[in-house]
């Protein structure tokens, strides 16, 4: 796992937790670790990786995005304000993202708000818009 997303840590300058549950034959304590800028947290015995998740959801005054497919933890994290991605939609956004970032270079300036969409997911008219939800999800998602 951290070996897939180590190359896109080095294009994207984003703050990356990864947690790995250590509940059954993890150490006693929570242990901290730190590869490729990335940090890296292994839950203590008896406390599942989602407890972890929660906790740095609920600490954090920062905007989070969470990489989960756990639906109990993506409603947590939604009520916290954060966003949360599918395992699944994460990867694939990884794979087709990495190399493009590499090699375009980065323009924000005289981008508005709908300039924020995916090119391919815009539609017209009122019967073809998306949901509020939609739209605010997929702005979040944009910064991938």
């Amino acid at each position: 796992m951290i070996r897939f997303i180590l190359p896109y840590k080095q294009v994207k300058d984003h703050r990356i937790t990864i947690v790995f549950d250590g509940w059954k034959t993890g150490s006693p304590m929570e242990e901290r670790d730190r590869e490729g800028g990335m940090d890296i947290i292994y839950s203590r015995r008896g406390e599942k990786a989602d407890e972890v998740i929660k906790q740095i959801a609920e600490t954090s005054g920062d905007e989070i995005l969470v990489v989960t497919s756990d639906r109990n933890i993506v409603s947590f994290v939604e009520r916290r304000g954060g966003t949360a991605i599918s395992s699944r939609d994460f990867e694939a956004i990884i794979s087709m993202k990495s190399w493009e970032t590499a090699v375009t270079p980065k323009t924000t300036e005289g981008k508005g708000d709908e300039d924020d969409d995916p090119p391919e997911n815009r539609k017209k008219g009122a019967s073809k818009r998306l949901s509020r939800r939609e739209r605010d999800y997929r702005k979040r998602v944009w910064k991938l």
